[in-house]
């Protein structure tokens, strides 16, 4: 074969065994490791522990079952049943005890988030039923009028 094929390939190789020794002293010796060997992933053994002392931020609707179970009950009623409690009250991390009630986001963007009108029809978004912000009561919270917990049984 003539140089013009060998060079390319022989630079390709270099890189290859050039990014092999850098990621050898760049990569954690047990990162990918695991009790039966070597795991694809982003997995350490030597930060297990930290991951066990992460503090959740988002406790998932369960969580907010145990206490709000009247919402809840409501809320599983409707279209809003796929969302978590959270989206729309914030992270319950340390609630009950700080803060001991969860600041409620009522503002007209936080609906928005979801019910802004798209102009694309093709999307998933296209069943949910959206306003047009700028029409529809302009300035008002949406919750003075709507229930949130209970949409659609205004």
């Amino acid at each position: 074969m003539k140089s013009h094929v060998w060079r390319p390939l022989y630079v390709a190789i270099g890189l290859v065994i050039l990014i092999l020794i850098v990621r050898s002293f760049l990569l954690p010796d047990d990162f990918g490791s695991y009790e039966r060997g070597y795991m694809y992933g982003w997995h350490r053994l030597g930060n297990e522990q930290e991951w066990k002392d992460f503090k959740v931020k988002y406790k998932t609707r369960e969580y907010c079952k145990n206490c709000h179970y009247d919402n809840y009950e409501k809320i599983m009623q409707t279209p809003h049943a796929i969302i978590n409690c959270e989206n729309c009250h914030g992270p319950a991390v340390d609630h009950p005890q700080d803060p001991p009630k969860l600041e409620i986001n009522k503002t007209r963007q936080q609906c928005l988030r979801c019910h802004a009108r798209l102009p694309d029809k093709g999307s998933g978004r296209a069943v949910i039923r959206s306003v047009q912000n700028a029409e529809h009561n302009p300035g008002m919270e949406c919750v003075l009028c709507h229930n949130p917990h209970k949409p659609g049984f205004e």
